[in-house]
C-alpha cells in the first residue's frame, strides 16, 4: 500500500513532481518492480514482465482528427466536382426549376417528383445550391412544402429570395407566399 508523507502545513496546491518526491515506495506494489522508486527506471506495464514490452501496440492506433475537420463544409470547387454536368438527376432538376413560369412558384418535393425522383425534396436543394452561377436559374421560385422561404427570416438569403419574388408580383407575407402563387408541375 502506498503512503504519502506530507507536512503539516501545505503552502500550495500539490503538483505530480512534489507528490512524486513526497510519495514513500517502500510499500510499492510487486508489479512496479525493484526500480519503483529510482528517477528515471523504465516502467512496467501491470501484467507486463519485461520493461521494454508493454501491452498495448500504438503503432496500430488510429490518428485522431479534430473535430472541425469532420464538419468542414466543402470547398466551391469540390461541391461543383461532386456534380459532375454527366449527372442526369441534377440536370433533370435544373430543367424543371427552369420550366416554372414568371411569378409562379414551386416546392422542392414537386420538383423532385416532376424530375422523376419522387422522395428526393433534399436533392433538388442540394442540386440547387451546387447549381453554376452560368445557368442563370430561377431558384428564387422555390420554396418550402408549406409555401415558406426555408433560409432563415435575419440571413442574405431570405430577404433576397422574398425581393425577387415580389419583383415577379408574387406576394410574401411573414415568409410565406400565398397559396395563389403555387403551381403544379404535373401540367408542365
Amino acid at each position: 500500500m502506498l503512503t504519502l508523507q506530507r507536512s503539516h502545513t501545505l503552502t500550495r496546491w500539490p503538483t505530480p513532481t512534489n507528490l512524486q518526491r513526497e510519495l514513500n515506495f517502500s510499500d510499492a506494489p510487486r508489479w512496479l518492480g525493484q526500480n519503483a522508486g529510482r528517477q528515471g527506471a523504465p516502467r512496467v506495464q501491470p501484467g507486463c514482465s519485461d520493461p521494454q514490452t508493454t501491452p498495448l501496440d500504438h503503432s496500430m492506433t488510429r490518428q485522431k482528427k479534430p473535430i472541425t475537420a469532420l464538419f468542414r463544409p466543402l470547398s466551391p470547387g469540390r461541391q461543383r466536382q461532386l456534380a459532375a454536368d454527366d449527372n442526369p438527376a441534377l440536370q433533370a432538376i435544373w430543367h424543371v426549376v427552369c420550366a416554372i413560369p414568371r411569378g409562379r412558384v414551386s416546392t422542392y418535393g414537386a420538383v423532385a417528383r416532376a424530375a422523376g425522383l419522387p422522395g428526393r425534396a433534399r436533392q433538388a436543394g442540394f442540386a440547387l445550391r451546387i447549381a453554376p452561377e452560368t445557368l442563370n436559374l430561377p431558384w428564387h421560385r422555390v420554396v418550402g412544402a408549406s409555401g415558406h422561404i426555408v433560409f432563415p427570416k435575419s440571413s442574405r438569403e431570405h430577404k433576397e429570395q422574398a425581393r425577387r419574388l415580389r419583383a415577379e408580383g408574387v406576394l410574401v407575407q411573414n415568409g410565406r407566399v400565398t397559396p395563389s402563387a403555387m403551381t403544379d408541375l404535373d401540367e408542365l
